[in-house]
């Protein structure tokens, strides 16, 4: 079943909605700070989590995928919100500090090409956030939920898909241990769960959280790689050499 923005606003509206997002924002925070003065992107359905995370940056903005489709953001200010075709992002090389992704990853058909992009428009200090649920935990079950659609990921699938791309794991978290239930005495307890869940049942927890950095492999000046590619040639010429002359094994 395809889920659009309003299933995503209609959800956030909600009191375990506001929960959430006021929940994983702590972790996301927690991650990604400081974000004074920096630019930063929110990937998927990003707008309930940003809301509370951008009036400390210097440059903040929304991209949806247009599948997904979105509204204005944030509400009556500039609208700072898009939408792209999936897999592409509209912005220009190297130019985001902080790009946080929620509701992105498993709702793609693209995902290392999603994550090319990522890597694309990351400054070489920038942090990537991904939030993504998980495969075994409960919340991937609960289709009453955004964290129920889509294709949840184990937690090897998802760092081997970073490492792919050539993203370096920085640091690794779980949330949303308390279970997917409605009730409101559930959802009182949900500070009591996240404290103590990630000892007592840490494999089911409902999302990984996980950091990422780009990796940048050193390049050779421009003198010393011809240098390298002169001698290849001539070591490859010479074996051609002794064979034609006889001398090779």
């Amino acid at each position: 079943m395809a889920i659009s923005a309003y299933d995503f606003r209609d959800f956030y509206k909600r009191r375990a909605g506001r929960l959430i997002a006021r929940l994983l924002t702590g972790h996301i925070r927690g991650m990604l700070s400081p974000v004074n003065g920096k630019t930063l992107v929110g990937y998927g359905y990003a707008a309930p989590y940003m809301s509370r995370l951008y009036k400390e940056t210097e440059r903040a903005i929304c991209i949806n995928p247009g599948k997904i489709g979105g509204s204005h953001w944030p509400e009556n200010k500039k609208n700072a919100l898009c939408l792209t075709d999936d897999g592409l992002l509209p912005l220009e090389t190297e130019t985001v500090d902080c790009l946080f992704v929620v509701h992105g990853l498993e709702f793609t058909d693209f995902p290392d090409e999603l994550l090319k992009e990522f890597w694309r428009v990351l400054k070489g200090h920038g942090r990537l956030v991904l939030v993504v649920p998980n495969r075994l935990g409960l919340w991937a079950r609960a289709d009453w939920t955004p964290f129920g659609h889509g294709a949840p990921y184990s937690f090897n699938q998802i760092t081997q898909h970073l490492k792919d791309n050539l993203f370096a794991i920085e640091k690794a978290d779980r949330a949303l241990l308390m279970p997917p239930f409605r009730s409101f005495i559930v959802l009182k307890a949900a500070y009591f769960y996240e404290s103590f869940g990630r000892f007592l049942f840490p494999g089911l927890a409902g999302v990984h959280l996980i950091e990422a950095t780009k990796q940048i492999y050193a390049g050779l000046p421009e003198g010393k790689r011809e240098r390298l590619a002169g001698k290849r040639r001539y070591a490859i010429q010479n074996a051609i050499q002794n064979i034609v002359n006889g001398r090779g094994n």
